[in-house]
């Protein structure tokens, strides 16, 4: 039936040249269909997932969690890297770049991955409620350039100084997570590393995977004085301690918020909720990886 290739072309790495690298490393007959604004991936992986033998998708991370909305785990999926930090096909092993990745997956083998969902929706790699969705929520304040594109790492690291010095360094319980006691935010993790800045993995949670539950990481409280060693736990994936709540492969979990609080997917913002219910979704779909010898 042939292939199917969606590319965001507004992605961070994304251009003309780059797309017909990447289409001459994937199979013959490959169709190419690039989207136009949010929500059309989810809308053209529903509508074609019958109709093809693989959907290959050269994006970022908010791409690939719309063609995973869309999709029934029919035929393979193969994540290409094309925005700042494409997180979902670095933690599968394809790397950064594009043309690479394109070569490995064209040649690879399937892995079955679990995915998790929140409120119904999937997502791939990560989820928060909190700290980490307020970062999302102020990177997409700021817009994107007059390409399309979105702010990098370094307005990452400007937008979590800035929240930090905001709140003083203070980060007060604000929700309750069901059978685990307060929080002041919650990091959920479906594989390990949650997320990158730039080359270096912020693991979160050792022992996340993909072939597991999911993992969560939230601090009781966090004052100025315990933001160093919470960062150096979150570097190196976080072990459970007093103050520190880490529960591993975990198929429900319920957070009730104090009040609306921000949630982030895959790094999209979701809007407040009061309430966030996160379930693990075992061996959903069929991800291209690097074969034996890749």
């Amino acid at each position: 039936m042939g292939a199917l290739l969606i590319v965001n072309p507004h992605a961070s790495q994304v251009s003309e040249e780059l797309v017909e690298r990447v289409v001459a490393e994937l199979p013959s007959g490959l169709d190419v269909a690039r989207t136009s604004g949010p929500g059309e991936a989810t809308a053209i992986a529903r509508e074609r997932e019958a109709t093809v033998d693989a959907i290959y998708v050269l994006s970022g991370d908010g791409t690939y969690n719309e063609v995973l909305n869309g999709v029934e785990g029919r035929v393979p999926l193969g994540f290409l890297p094309g925005g700042g930090t494409s997180v979902l096909p670095r933690a599968l092993g394809l790397g950064r770049e594009a043309t690479a990745a394109a070569r490995l997956v064209g040649r690879g083998a399937t892995r079955r991955i679990g995915l998790g969902r929140v409120n119904g929706r999937r997502f791939a790699f990560n989820a928060g409620i909190g700290f980490d969705a307020e970062l999302v929520r102020r990177i997409d304040e700021q817009g994107r350039a007059d390409d399309g594109r979105r702010p990098g790492d370094a307005a990452f690291v400007r937008a979590a100084v800035g929240l930090v010095t905001g709140r003083r360094g203070r980060f007060p319980p604000s929700l309750e997570i069901e059978g685990a006691g307060r929080a002041a935010f919650a990091l959920v993790a479906n594989c390990d590393p949650y997320t990158y800045a730039g080359k270096v993995p912020i693991r979160v949670s050792r022992g996340a995977s993909f072939d597991l539950g999911l993992d969560v990481v939230a601090p009781r409280s966090v004052s100025p004085g315990g933001i160093p060693r919470l960062l150096v736990e979150l570097r190196r994936g976080a072990v459970g301690r007093p103050g520190l709540t880490v529960l591993h492969d975990m198929e429900r979990v319920v957070v009730r918020c104090d009040e609306p609080m921000p949630l982030q997917i895959d790094g999209e913002d979701l809007g407040d909720v009061v309430e966030a219910v996160f379930e693990s979704e075992p061996r959903a779909v069929d991800a291209l990886v690097p074969g034996s010898g890749g």
